[in-house]
């Protein structure tokens, strides 16, 4: 069973930063090792569903020419867009996946610390989702917490397993810690473009 938008709520109104985003160390050296971990400088369109308050998108949004981001929670998205006002470029949406699934293609969807959210099924769902929207040189990265989480039907290891078994992409990176696991997989075997240059 995926938990319950309460679970959210009481999450979002007891602080703006329940995770603590924007002041951790590790949230911060994570993010980084994020946007090392994506083989191109530039894409044309991302998306991220359960973007809390906007710490990481206001990342991607300097790497892309168009974001959407998601998220359950009313008063995170409220948190996001006023994080991310200054890019007029990026959409942030309330939606609950995987039934408010986007149209269209993308060339990164970034699957950051939302699986375990989510009952197999639902993450199931969310896979094949993700394998449909992406384009002809697309890919997904996807970052989870390692050990269980209270209320939580999955562990980052399941879910990350099942993206293994469904993607079927190329994982041009996977990068593990104690606490967490970083994979990238793109729908071409190349992992980097050496003629791309600096903007």
């Amino acid at each position: 069973m995926s938990l319950s938008p309460d679970y959210f709520e009481q999450m979002f109104r007891a602080s703006d930063d329940p995770w603590s985003f924007r002041t951790l160390w590790y949230e911060k050296r994570k993010r980084e090792l994020t946007l090392a971990s994506l083989p191109r400088q530039r894409y044309s369109r991302i998306y991220e569903p359960a973007c809390a308050n906007g710490e990481l998108s206001a990342l991607l949004a300097m790497r892309c020419e168009s974001l959407l981001c998601q998220e359950l929670n009313a008063r995170a998205v409220g948190l996001a867009r006023a994080r991310l006002s200054g890019y007029a470029h990026v959409r942030v949406e309330q939606a609950r996946i995987p039934a408010d699934w986007p149209n269209g293609l993308f060339d990164l969807i970034v699957l950051s610390e939302i699986g375990y959210f989510l009952d197999a099924g639902e993450w199931t769902q969310v896979i094949d989702n993700a394998l449909r929207s992406l384009g002809p040189d697309g890919g997904v990265l996807a970052c989870h917490w390692l050990q269980p989480i209270e209320g939580c039907s999955q562990d980052g290891r399941q879910v990350h397993a099942l993206l293994a078994e469904r993607l079927h992409l190329y994982r041009l990176i996977r990068h593990e810690e104690a606490g967490f696991v970083l994979e990238y997989w793109s729908r071409q075997p190349a992992s980097i473009d050496l003629d791309e240059t600096c903007d």
